[in-house]
């Protein structure tokens, strides 16, 4: 059975209202603003909402860059891209002033030296953005007295947007039926599976039938040609993928095979793709699937043919 280390990532970014901008923006410039709501209570971080009456706030106060732990976890084994690289406690952090609590890593020694109720204080990142990062982490602190940092006047480039990485690692094992598949592929074949009771094959296939909810097992094999019947164009150009924009991304209906596969089309100007298009794959010295597909030179399907894979 087939298995492998697989990756998701890209980087989500958003722009920032006032209120996050101005929190943000704190961070940076080594002080913490939370906001006050009409009935008094001090939220941090800062919403632009209220959440219990949906009013609009925005009326930003100083917090203390000193609070108290409110309940706290261990975590034995810090994984890539968490705050430490040591074992530390996951804390919700009251800063002083504040009547919410803030999640992020407290740094100590082990859990015997973490408790419900102890002082800390913000240690701050050696270089500062505009993240929450810039709060490098909590580390115990000694003392009874609520230190605040403020902030007079309006600061100086403001943080107007972020860039936050979004990854999952996760290890992909492709079952029976793929792997039949991915095998067919490194022969340059694309086989699916015959439903038993619908008789429709479904490439790549599932191991079962989507429609029916029975096991699939005959093995069928497809194409290689087929026919395009949707796609889009892409004017975005993928990082780490060495295609010149713009091209084209679609679907396609493998001869013999009741369910669309997606792949590029290329070989064609990218103005002239339409629906119906009849495409072969073309396929490179040792890849295990298509390149792209290209025009076969048949005359185009007609839209009868497809209009059930759309």
């Amino acid at each position: 059975m087939l298995k492998a280390p697989l990756v998701v990532e890209f980087p989500f970014t958003r722009s920032l209202g006032p209120v996050q901008s101005a929190f943000l923006t704190g961070l940076r410039d080594g002080y913490v603003l939370g906001v006050r709501t009409r009935d008094g209570r001090t939220l941090v971080p800062p919403v632009e909402y209220d959440p219990v009456t949906a009013e609009e706030i925005r009326d930003l106060v100083h917090v203390g860059l000193t609070g108290t732990v409110t309940t706290w976890a261990w975590n034995p084994a810090p994984r890539r891209g968490q705050p430490l690289d040591t074992p530390f406690a996951w804390v919700l952090v009251k800063l002083d002033q504040a009547d919410t609590t803030l999640l992020h890593a407290l740094d100590a020694p082990g859990p015997d030296a973490v408790h419900s109720g102890m002082r800390v204080r913000i240690r701050w990142a050696a270089e500062r953005t505009g993240a929450i990062t810039d709060i490098a982490c909590f580390e115990p602190d000694d003392s009874d007295e609520s230190v605040v940092a403020a902030h007079a006047g309006e600061a100086e480039n403001p943080v107007t947007g972020i860039v936050a990485p979004a990854r999952l690692d996760y290890t992909y094992s492709p079952g029976r039926a793929q792997t039949a598949y991915i095998a067919a592929l490194s022969e340059q074949r694309t086989v699916g599976e015959r439903c038993p009771r619908c008789r429709k094959v479904y490439v790549p296939p599932r191991g079962a039938c989507p429609t029916c909810g029975v096991a699939t097992a005959e093995q069928v094999e497809v194409g290689p040609a087929g026919t395009v019947t949707t796609f889009c164009v892409v004017n975005i150009k993928a990082k780490n993928l060495d295609i010149e924009v713009p091209y084209i991304y679609g679907h396609i209906a493998l001869d013999g095979a009741d369910l669309a596969l997606h792949g590029r089309i290329a070989g064609i100007p990218y103005d002239q793709v339409r629906m119906g298009l009849r495409v072969e794959p073309v396929w490179t010295e040792g890849a295990r699937y298509p390149d792209h597909y290209r025009p076969t030179g048949e005359p185009d399907a007609d839209y009868d043919t497809y209009k059930e894979l759309l």
